[in-house]
């Protein structure tokens, strides 16, 4: 249980770690998009953050998925 906890915190702090970075990173991009959702459309922003925040957002679901499905360790 320890070891899963352990897991999971470091995959949210390294994802918020990442999104900080990514955040600083993308202040003084200059070509601005906006996405089209179905119900509208969002504020412009730059692509290489939407490319970053889906990595951020890969990086914490498979890491907390992993955590989630370890198998017990019974000792």
């Amino acid at each position: 249980m320890l070891l899963r906890l352990r897991l999971l915190m470091i995959t949210l702090g390294s994802g918020a770690a990442l999104l900080v970075v990514l955040c600083l990173g993308a202040q003084n991009l200059s070509d601005r998009y906006r996405l089209r959702l179905g119900i509208g459309e969002t504020a412009p922003l730059p692509a290489g953050f939407v490319v970053g925040v889906s990595a951020v957002l890969g990086v914490v679901s498979g890491g907390s998925l992993t955590a989630l499905l370890m198998p017990n360790s019974q000792q």
